[in-house]
């Protein structure tokens, strides 16, 4: 194996390694919505304690808002118009 086919290998696990935490996230909001007891969504709790958590992991505030933005503005072209997923 190449040095580049080497850090290749190294990148991909990285990136699996980051999808599937997301991905597990994701599931675990979903269930923790689907069998929230209370009338307030879980999603602007989950995302305000995940924001708190990243700051308190020494993310600055800048990093923090410019991903949620980021994200929240790119959420439409991955949707596709859809307000649910279908």
């Amino acid at each position: 194996m190449t040095d580049r086919e080497s850090q290749d290998a190294i990148e991909d696990a990285w990136q699996t390694r980051l999808l599937q935490v997301v991905y597990e996230l994701s599931l675990s909001l979903r269930e923790l919505q689907d069998t929230n007891p209370w009338p307030e969504p879980v999603l602007g709790q989950a995302i305000n304690n995940l924001a708190t958590e990243l700051w308190d992991r020494c993310f600055s505030l800048t990093e923090i808002k410019t991903a949620f933005e980021e994200a929240a503005a790119d959420i439409p072209r991955y949707a596709a118009g859809c307000e649910f997923r279908p």
